[in-house]
Protein backbone atom coordinates (compact mmCIF):
# COMPACT_ATOMS: atom_id res chain seq x y z
CA UNK A 1 0.00 0.00 0.00
CA UNK A 2 2.82 2.41 0.82
CA UNK A 3 4.60 1.71 -2.45
CA UNK A 4 1.29 2.10 -4.25
CA UNK A 5 0.95 5.61 -2.84
CA UNK A 6 4.42 6.52 -4.12
CA UNK A 7 3.56 5.05 -7.53
CA UNK A 8 0.35 7.09 -7.64
CA UNK A 9 2.27 10.30 -6.92
CA UNK A 10 4.75 9.50 -9.71
CA UNK A 11 1.91 8.77 -12.12
CA UNK A 12 0.14 12.01 -11.20
CA UNK A 13 3.38 13.91 -11.79
CA UNK A 14 3.82 12.34 -15.22
CA UNK A 15 0.31 13.46 -16.17
CA UNK A 16 0.40 16.91 -14.58
CA UNK A 17 3.87 18.04 -15.66
CA UNK A 18 3.20 18.37 -19.42
CA UNK A 19 -0.11 20.11 -18.69
CA UNK A 20 1.75 22.70 -16.62
CA UNK A 21 4.53 23.01 -19.21
CA UNK A 22 1.96 23.50 -21.97
CA UNK A 23 0.20 26.20 -19.97
CA UNK A 24 3.56 27.89 -19.26
CA UNK A 25 4.47 27.71 -22.97
CA UNK A 26 7.59 25.63 -22.30
CA UNK A 27 7.74 23.08 -25.16
CA UNK A 28 11.36 22.25 -24.32
CA UNK A 29 10.33 20.94 -20.91
CA UNK A 30 7.75 18.70 -22.59
CA UNK A 31 10.46 17.33 -24.87
CA UNK A 32 12.68 16.79 -21.82
CA UNK A 33 9.85 14.92 -20.09
CA UNK A 34 9.34 12.83 -23.23
CA UNK A 35 12.99 11.83 -23.09
CA UNK A 36 12.57 10.77 -19.46
CA UNK A 37 9.47 8.70 -20.30
CA UNK A 38 11.21 6.91 -23.18
CA UNK A 39 14.29 6.13 -21.10
CA UNK A 40 11.97 4.92 -18.33
CA UNK A 41 10.36 2.55 -20.85
CA UNK A 42 13.78 1.13 -21.74
CA UNK A 43 14.62 0.73 -18.04
CA UNK A 44 11.28 -1.01 -17.38
CA UNK A 45 12.24 -3.49 -20.08
CA UNK A 46 15.64 -4.06 -18.46
CA UNK A 47 14.00 -4.44 -15.05
CA UNK A 48 12.21 -7.57 -16.25
CA UNK A 49 15.58 -9.24 -16.85
CA UNK A 50 17.55 -7.57 -14.06
CA UNK A 51 14.98 -7.12 -11.31
CA UNK A 52 12.66 -10.08 -11.72
CA UNK A 53 15.01 -12.47 -13.51
CA UNK A 54 18.29 -11.64 -11.77
CA UNK A 55 20.14 -11.28 -15.11
CA UNK A 56 22.62 -8.40 -15.04
CA UNK A 57 22.90 -7.53 -18.73
CA UNK A 58 25.59 -5.05 -19.71
CA UNK A 59 24.64 -5.31 -23.36
CA UNK A 60 21.00 -4.24 -23.24
CA UNK A 61 21.79 -1.11 -25.23
CA UNK A 62 22.13 -3.44 -28.22
CA UNK A 63 18.34 -3.91 -28.24
CA UNK A 64 17.84 -0.19 -27.65
CA UNK A 65 20.00 0.51 -30.70
CA UNK A 66 18.37 -2.17 -32.84
CA UNK A 67 15.01 -0.52 -32.23
CA UNK A 68 16.52 2.86 -33.09
CA UNK A 69 18.07 1.61 -36.32
CA UNK A 70 14.82 -0.14 -37.28
CA UNK A 71 13.11 3.23 -37.08
CA UNK A 72 16.00 5.05 -38.79
CA UNK A 73 16.32 2.67 -41.72
CA UNK A 74 12.58 2.51 -42.45
CA UNK A 75 12.18 6.30 -42.17
CA UNK A 76 15.33 6.91 -44.24
CA UNK A 77 14.00 4.85 -47.13
CA UNK A 78 10.62 6.54 -46.82
CA UNK A 79 12.12 10.04 -47.04
CA UNK A 80 14.43 9.13 -49.96
CA UNK A 81 11.72 7.15 -51.80
CA UNK A 82 14.21 4.32 -52.29
CA UNK A 83 13.01 0.76 -51.60
CA UNK A 84 14.61 -1.06 -48.71
CA UNK A 85 14.80 -4.25 -50.77
CA UNK A 86 13.90 -5.03 -54.39
CA UNK A 87 14.52 -8.76 -54.60
CA UNK A 88 12.85 -11.26 -54.31
CA UNK A 89 10.08 -8.76 -53.51
CA UNK A 90 9.94 -5.00 -53.00
CA UNK A 91 9.96 -3.63 -49.43
CA UNK A 92 9.34 0.08 -49.10
CA UNK A 93 10.25 2.38 -46.26
CA UNK A 94 7.48 3.72 -44.04
CA UNK A 95 6.63 6.67 -41.80
CA UNK A 96 3.92 4.79 -39.94
CA UNK A 97 4.77 4.46 -36.25
CA UNK A 98 2.77 1.24 -35.63
CA UNK A 99 4.60 -0.51 -38.47
CA UNK A 100 7.97 0.78 -37.27
CA UNK A 101 7.24 -0.33 -33.70
CA UNK A 102 6.30 -3.81 -34.90
CA UNK A 103 9.55 -4.12 -36.85
CA UNK A 104 11.57 -2.78 -33.90
CA UNK A 105 9.95 -5.17 -31.42
CA UNK A 106 10.37 -8.22 -33.67
CA UNK A 107 13.99 -7.40 -34.58
CA UNK A 108 14.93 -6.76 -30.94
CA UNK A 109 13.15 -9.89 -29.75
CA UNK A 110 14.95 -12.05 -32.33
CA UNK A 111 18.30 -10.52 -31.34
CA UNK A 112 17.50 -11.13 -27.66
CA UNK A 113 16.59 -14.73 -28.46
CA UNK A 114 19.91 -15.37 -30.18
CA UNK A 115 21.97 -13.58 -27.56
CA UNK A 116 20.01 -15.14 -24.70
CA UNK A 117 20.42 -18.70 -26.01
CA UNK A 118 24.19 -18.31 -25.81
CA UNK A 119 24.52 -15.99 -22.82
CA UNK A 120 22.27 -18.00 -20.50
CA UNK A 121 24.65 -20.92 -20.72
CA UNK A 122 26.72 -18.87 -18.27
CA UNK A 123 25.99 -17.19 -14.94
CA UNK A 124 27.35 -14.40 -12.78
CA UNK A 125 30.20 -12.30 -14.09
CA UNK A 126 30.49 -14.50 -17.19
CA UNK A 127 26.92 -13.62 -18.15
CA UNK A 128 27.71 -9.92 -17.68
CA UNK A 129 30.79 -10.15 -19.88
CA UNK A 130 29.19 -12.15 -22.68
CA UNK A 131 26.26 -9.74 -22.95
CA UNK A 132 28.79 -6.89 -23.00
CA UNK A 133 30.68 -8.67 -25.78
CA UNK A 134 27.55 -9.07 -27.92
CA UNK A 135 26.64 -5.44 -27.36
CA UNK A 136 30.09 -4.25 -28.42
CA UNK A 137 30.02 -6.48 -31.50
CA UNK A 138 26.81 -4.83 -32.67
CA UNK A 139 28.17 -1.40 -31.71
CA UNK A 140 31.24 -1.78 -33.93
CA UNK A 141 29.09 -3.25 -36.69
CA UNK A 142 27.00 -0.06 -36.81
CA UNK A 143 30.18 2.05 -36.82
CA UNK A 144 31.29 0.25 -39.97
CA UNK A 145 27.80 0.32 -41.55
CA UNK A 146 28.53 3.21 -43.92
CA UNK A 147 25.30 2.75 -45.86
CA UNK A 148 23.47 4.22 -42.86
CA UNK A 149 25.91 6.84 -41.67
CA UNK A 150 28.55 4.71 -39.99
CA UNK A 151 30.20 6.45 -37.06
CA UNK A 152 28.46 9.77 -37.85
CA UNK A 153 25.00 8.33 -37.46
CA UNK A 154 21.97 9.09 -39.58
CA UNK A 155 19.61 12.07 -39.48
CA UNK A 156 15.92 11.65 -40.19
CA UNK A 157 14.19 14.75 -41.55
CA UNK A 158 10.64 13.54 -40.95
CA UNK A 159 8.64 12.81 -37.81
CA UNK A 160 6.82 9.54 -38.24
CA UNK A 161 3.04 9.59 -37.95
CA UNK A 162 0.44 7.97 -35.76
CA UNK A 163 -3.24 7.83 -36.79
CA UNK A 164 -5.27 10.64 -35.26
CA UNK A 165 -2.29 12.51 -33.78
CA UNK A 166 0.04 15.27 -34.88
CA UNK A 167 3.31 13.87 -33.58
CA UNK A 168 5.11 17.14 -34.34
CA UNK A 169 3.21 18.72 -31.42
CA UNK A 170 5.36 17.99 -28.34
CA UNK A 171 2.49 17.38 -25.93
CA UNK A 172 0.78 14.92 -28.29
CA UNK A 173 3.97 12.95 -28.83
CA UNK A 174 4.51 12.96 -25.06
CA UNK A 175 1.01 11.62 -24.49
CA UNK A 176 1.64 8.81 -26.98
CA UNK A 177 4.92 7.82 -25.27
CA UNK A 178 3.29 7.99 -21.82
CA UNK A 179 0.42 5.78 -22.96
CA UNK A 180 2.91 3.15 -24.18
CA UNK A 181 4.82 3.35 -20.89
CA UNK A 182 1.62 2.84 -18.88
CA UNK A 183 0.61 -0.13 -21.05
CA UNK A 184 4.01 -1.74 -20.51
CA UNK A 185 3.80 -1.07 -16.76
CA UNK A 186 0.37 -2.71 -16.69
CA UNK A 187 1.82 -5.70 -18.56
CA UNK A 188 4.70 -5.81 -16.10
CA UNK A 189 2.33 -5.75 -13.10
CA UNK A 190 0.23 -8.56 -14.58
CA UNK A 191 3.35 -10.55 -15.40
CA UNK A 192 4.66 -10.36 -11.84
CA UNK A 193 1.38 -11.70 -10.42
CA UNK A 194 1.03 -14.42 -13.06
CA UNK A 195 2.40 -17.95 -12.56
CA UNK A 196 5.21 -17.12 -15.00
CA UNK A 197 6.30 -14.15 -12.91
CA UNK A 198 6.17 -16.12 -9.68
CA UNK A 199 8.19 -18.95 -11.23
CA UNK A 200 10.71 -16.45 -12.64
CA UNK A 201 11.16 -14.87 -9.22
CA UNK A 202 11.61 -18.32 -7.69
CA UNK A 203 14.19 -19.19 -10.36
CA UNK A 204 16.10 -16.03 -9.49
CA UNK A 205 16.19 -16.93 -5.80
CA UNK A 206 16.72 -20.69 -5.97
CA UNK A 207 17.13 -22.34 -9.41
CA UNK A 208 17.69 -25.78 -7.87
CA UNK A 209 14.37 -25.76 -6.05
CA UNK A 210 12.60 -24.73 -9.25
CA UNK A 211 14.15 -27.68 -11.06
CA UNK A 212 12.91 -30.07 -8.39
CA UNK A 213 9.29 -29.20 -9.23
CA UNK A 214 9.86 -29.86 -12.94
CA UNK A 215 10.36 -26.32 -14.21
CA UNK A 216 13.37 -25.39 -16.33
CA UNK A 217 14.70 -22.06 -14.98
CA UNK A 218 16.69 -21.53 -18.18
CA UNK A 219 13.51 -21.35 -20.26
CA UNK A 220 11.94 -18.90 -17.83
CA UNK A 221 14.99 -16.66 -17.96
CA UNK A 222 15.17 -16.86 -21.75
CA UNK A 223 11.51 -15.86 -22.11
CA UNK A 224 12.06 -12.95 -19.71
CA UNK A 225 15.21 -11.90 -21.57
CA UNK A 226 13.40 -11.90 -24.93
CA UNK A 227 10.48 -9.89 -23.53
CA UNK A 228 12.94 -7.48 -21.93
CA UNK A 229 14.81 -7.00 -25.20
CA UNK A 230 11.58 -6.42 -27.14
CA UNK A 231 10.41 -3.66 -24.77
CA UNK A 232 13.85 -2.02 -24.81
CA UNK A 233 13.83 -2.13 -28.62
CA UNK A 234 10.45 -0.37 -28.68
CA UNK A 235 11.92 2.35 -26.46
CA UNK A 236 14.84 2.67 -28.89
CA UNK A 237 12.47 3.29 -31.80
CA UNK A 238 10.69 6.03 -29.81
CA UNK A 239 14.00 7.57 -28.75
CA UNK A 240 15.21 7.77 -32.36
CA UNK A 241 11.88 9.29 -33.36
CA UNK A 242 12.18 11.89 -30.61
CA UNK A 243 15.66 12.97 -31.71
CA UNK A 244 15.11 12.24 -35.41
CA UNK A 245 18.62 10.88 -35.31
CA UNK A 246 20.17 7.46 -34.77
CA UNK A 247 23.83 6.68 -34.13
CA UNK A 248 26.06 3.86 -32.82
CA UNK A 249 26.12 5.57 -29.40
CA UNK A 250 22.69 4.07 -28.78
CA UNK A 251 24.38 0.65 -28.67
CA UNK A 252 27.37 1.63 -26.52
CA UNK A 253 28.16 0.01 -23.18
CA UNK A 254 27.76 3.45 -21.57
CA UNK A 255 24.11 3.39 -22.60
CA UNK A 256 23.73 -0.06 -21.04
CA UNK A 257 25.32 1.27 -17.86
CA UNK A 258 22.88 4.18 -17.74
CA UNK A 259 19.91 1.82 -18.02
CA UNK A 260 21.26 -0.20 -15.09
CA UNK A 261 21.72 3.02 -13.10
CA UNK A 262 18.06 3.94 -13.71
CA UNK A 263 16.92 0.62 -12.29
CA UNK A 264 19.20 0.77 -9.25
CA UNK A 265 18.40 4.41 -8.46
CA UNK A 266 14.66 3.90 -8.62
CA UNK A 267 14.56 0.43 -7.09
CA UNK A 268 15.32 -3.00 -8.49
CA UNK A 269 12.28 -5.26 -8.98
CA UNK A 270 9.88 -2.40 -8.19
CA UNK A 271 7.16 -1.51 -10.68
CA UNK A 272 7.81 2.24 -10.84
CA UNK A 273 11.45 1.99 -9.78
CA UNK A 274 12.90 2.40 -13.30
CA UNK A 275 10.51 5.29 -13.93
CA UNK A 276 11.69 7.14 -10.83
CA UNK A 277 15.32 6.43 -11.70
CA UNK A 278 14.99 7.73 -15.27
CA UNK A 279 13.18 10.89 -14.14
CA UNK A 280 15.83 11.58 -11.51
CA UNK A 281 18.65 11.03 -14.01
CA UNK A 282 17.17 13.35 -16.65
CA UNK A 283 16.43 15.99 -14.00
CA UNK A 284 20.00 15.88 -12.70
CA UNK A 285 21.39 15.97 -16.23
CA UNK A 286 19.31 19.06 -17.02
CA UNK A 287 19.85 20.93 -13.74
CA UNK A 288 23.49 20.06 -13.06
CA UNK A 289 24.70 19.70 -16.65
CA UNK A 290 24.62 23.46 -17.08
CA UNK A 291 26.52 23.98 -13.84
CA UNK A 292 29.43 21.62 -14.45
CA UNK A 293 30.66 19.26 -17.14
CA UNK A 294 31.48 16.85 -14.32
CA UNK A 295 27.93 16.51 -13.02
CA UNK A 296 28.28 12.72 -13.12
CA UNK A 297 30.32 13.07 -9.91
CA UNK A 298 27.12 14.08 -8.11
CA UNK A 299 25.27 11.22 -9.76
CA UNK A 300 27.94 8.80 -8.57
CA UNK A 301 27.67 10.12 -5.01
CA UNK A 302 23.89 9.75 -5.10
CA UNK A 303 24.18 6.21 -6.46
CA UNK A 304 26.60 5.35 -3.67
CA UNK A 305 24.17 6.66 -1.05
CA UNK A 306 21.31 4.66 -2.57
CA UNK A 307 23.33 1.44 -2.60
CA UNK A 308 24.54 1.90 0.99
CA UNK A 309 21.48 3.33 2.71
CA UNK A 310 18.44 2.79 0.46
CA UNK A 311 18.64 -0.75 -0.84
CA UNK A 312 15.10 -0.48 -2.18
CA UNK A 313 16.07 2.51 -4.31
CA UNK A 314 14.25 5.82 -4.35
CA UNK A 315 10.80 4.19 -4.45
CA UNK A 316 11.63 1.86 -1.57
CA UNK A 317 13.10 4.72 0.46
CA UNK A 318 10.01 6.90 0.00
CA UNK A 319 7.59 4.01 0.59
CA UNK A 320 9.28 3.25 3.89
CA UNK A 321 8.48 6.78 5.08
CA UNK A 322 4.84 6.96 4.00
CA UNK A 323 2.59 7.17 7.07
Amino acid sequence: MREGAVNAVLLAGLVAFPIWAQAADEPFLITLATRAVILALAAVGLNIALGWGGMVSLGHAAFFGIGGYAMGILAFHAQTYAPLMEWPFVIEGTKSMPVIWLVAVVASALAALGIGLLSLRTTGVYFIMITLAFGQMLYYFTISWTAYGGEDGMSIYVRNGFPGLNTLVPVEFYGLCLAILLLVLALNAALVRAPFGLALNAARQSPERVRTVGIDPGRLQLAAFVLSGAITGLAGALFADLNRFVSPSMLSWQMSGELIVFVILGGTARLFGPVAGAILFVALEHLLGGVSDYWHVFLGALLLLVVLFARGGLVGFLAGRVR
